[in-house]
């Protein structure tokens, strides 16, 4: 960790001409090429736990020159957790340096991108924010995580085209070992999709669709197949979101159905309040739940967030308050 810490700081000063803004990283010298970071902290109450969590601390690069761009990322997760439950306290570290993304774009025209690499699966809305201080809650809903991989490493490729509306559309493709492919929902070795989604005015719909193989620890393949539909509508008080989807093996549903729909309304700039609802349910060694969401996020800078949630689930047992301090710098 130590190492890190040093080499950023190295980083820093070597800073280009530009002025330094938090969130958007520094410039190291007069390369194409930006470097920065993020952090997160957060707590969780129960009933029966309570936990402090370093959670995310990363370092991103990134830049473009001329038709290219490209994106590093590296993480460590979970980095430091603290529990205690029943009054019994426990202490748990990961100091493995994860790969979460990285990869390089060629934009041909304005119209057609193609990418290689480690990225974002991108499908639906909320998995294109991976970074807790650019979302509104500090949970994911649960469709995030249950129904399509969360990170492809492979090709991929968009097109835009621009008329009264936008039209784009995205192809995955992967047949291939992950990079870090531990560091995944989903651990896998082939992934093709498809999206299509289109966007007026305020409003956004969004259509995924795909297959991927789950890879257990003894190599054994389970093909599933997955379909996700999304809708937002954004103005600049108001954003509501939403997302439904299922998953399927060859022989039956293994997610009946995950669905959220998420409302929020922007106060001032930096006061954010959410509402939430989710449920879903899975054929596979069954379980479903119901929760209703209520957050709220200060922002006294956007690239500053302090978050809090209160989750009420089916089984009270469950339910559960969350707090977060997380910074992009």
């Amino acid at each position: 960790m130590r190492y890190i810490i040093l080499a950023f700081i190295f980083i820093l000063s070597l800073q280009g001409d530009e002025e330094y803004q938090l969130g958007k990283g520094t410039q190291v010298g007069s390369l194409p090429f930006y470097v920065g970071g993020y952090f997160s902290l957060d707590y969780k109450h129960t009933d029966d736990i309570d936990r402090y969590r370093v959670d995310d601390i990363a370092i991103l690069g990134y830049g473009n020159y001329e038709k290219f761009s490209y994106m590093a990322e590296f993480e460590f997760k979970e980095y430091y957790v603290k529990t205690y439950e029943n009054g019994v306290k426990t202490t748990e570290k990961d100091n493995k340096l994860y790969t979460e993304r990285l990869y390089l774009d060629y934009n041909l025209d304005e119209n057609y991108m193609f990418r290689v690499g480690k990225y974002n699966s991108p499908i639906g809305f909320w998995n294109l924010l991976p970074i807790n201080v650019l979302r509104e809650t500090t949970s994911n809903p649960i469709t995030s995580s249950i129904i399509f991989p969360k990170f492809t490493t492979g090709l991929g490729s968009s097109y835009l085209s621009y008329g009264e509306g936008e039209l784009k559309i995205d192809a995955i493709l992967q047949h291939n070992d992950g990079i870090d492919a531990e560091y995944n929902n989903y651990k896998i070795d082939r992934h093709y999709g498809f999206g299509i989604s289109y966007s007026i005015d305020d409003y956004t719909f969004k259509l995924n669709s795909g297959y991927f193989n789950n890879l257990t620890d003894n190599r054994v393949n389970e093909d599933l197949y997955y379909m996700l539909l999304s809708a937002k509508y954004e103005s600049e008080k108001y954003q509501f979101l939403t997302e439904v989807g299922s998953q399927k093996s060859k022989s039956q549903y293994t997610t009946d159905y995950a669905l959220y729909v998420q409302g929020l309304y922007r106060f001032t700039e930096q006061h954010i309040g959410v509402i939430r609802v989710e449920s879903y349910e899975q054929s596979i060694n069954p379980t479903s739940d119901d929760m209703l969401i209520f957050g709220y996020t200060y922002r006294p800078l956007y690239p500053i967030a302090i978050k809090s949630e209160y989750q009420f689930h089916s089984k009270s047992s469950q339910n559960q308050f969350l707090f977060s301090f997380s910074v992009l710098f």
